[in-house]
């Protein structure tokens, strides 16, 4: 089989907004976390000297860990940005909702998280911002107009939904075009080769249907598609990757790791390029996110936007996984 290579891969427009970028999103959950600010600016300058442009972070990124607070992500970008002043070619993109301390849609949590994360980042406008998880207390004109509100003022540029249903985001997408407000443009669900049920369906048609693009996260099922894990394998010991033990008891999983081990050695890639080009494919994604500690990780990642997969290739991919 002949390969067929996007040696420069071409920006994408998200949604119907005017932000166009590179198909492959650099998740920042690691910066400040299992990589150091000088290791975070490695992985960082490495994504930008390929091309990237399109760096995913949070303000709960690292609450988890003892001794943090959250938004040590956040402060790590900015501090990228200032040193390499490069802010204008940046698209940043966070979230807010799920802070500890600023947990929820309401309209004022909307805001004094925003505010928030600007100072962390250091910036004026944040490009892209997501709710981070649906909030069922409050109604859909509540955190619309609060979102339409900072991109009126220029503190957003466009705004996005995390984990949400598809019918709460119809319903936000409908009140939006009724009262001519900002609306979602894009839409981050968990979804990958071994994690396709959240989002394939209704969700997928929704987002099909108003040309919401999906910028999916969990892209290599906790690094279990990488293919470091395996039954009878190394323990799963990364904080980071400990998600992947589930899948290793998995059939379906183990499966679909066989496939991509299939392709991948026909390509002479490696699996984690195969499962990002597998999710490039699909219908709606414009860019799935995965993160990366070292520049050396960051390699099988970015050729995942080069390698266009034949349609028998997919087809293995989809049987083996669905």
């Amino acid at each position: 089989m002949t390969d067929t290579v996007r040696t420069t891969p071409e920006q994408v427009r998200l949604g119907r907004s005017e932000l166009s970028v590179f198909p492959f999103a650099l998740g920042g959950n690691v910066f400040g976390w299992t990589a150091d600010q000088d290791a975070s600016f490695a992985v960082l300058d490495a994504y930008a000297a390929a091309g990237g442009n399109f760096v995913d972070t949070a303000d709960v990124y690292s609450a988890w860990v003892p001794g943090h607070r959250g938004g040590e992500s956040e402060t790590v970008l900015g501090a990228w940005l200032r040193e390499r002043g490069n802010r204008d070619s940046v698209v940043v993109a966070t979230k807010v909702g799920i802070h500890p301390d600023a947990t929820g849609l309401s309209a004022a949590n909307i805001r004094s998280a925003t505010e928030d994360s600007l100072r962390r980042l250091g910036i004026e406008t944040i490009d892209l911002l997501y709710t981070h998880r649906d909030d069922p207390e409050v109604p859909v004109e509540e955190f619309v107009t609060a979102l339409d509100a900072l991109v009126r003022e220029g503190k957003v540029r466009a705004v996005a939904a995390s984990n949400i249903s598809a019918e709460r985001l119809t319903d936000s997408l409908a009140f939006a075009a009724k009262e001519g407000l900002a609306r979602y443009e894009a839409l981050q669900p968990h979804y990958n080769l071994v994690s396709r049920d959240t989002y394939e369906g209704p969700l997928a048609a929704v987002a099909a249907e108003h040309e919401v693009s999906a910028v999916p996260y969990f892209a290599l099922a906790a690094g279990f598609l990488t293919g470091k894990y395996r039954p009878g394998g190394p323990a799963v010991q990364s904080a980071r990757s400990q998600g992947a033990s589930r899948y290793l008891e998995d059939p379906r999983a183990l499966r679909a790791l066989a496939a991509v081990d299939t392709v991948a050695e026909a390509r002479g890639v490696e699996p984690a390029t195969v499962a990002i080009a597998w999710l490039a494919a699909q219908p709606t994604v414009v860019a799935p996110i995965a993160s990366a500690r070292t520049p050396e990780q960051l390699v099988p990642l970015l050729a995942g936007v080069g390698l266009e997969l034949g349609a028998e290739e997919l087809a293995l991919l989809d049987a083996a996984s669905s």
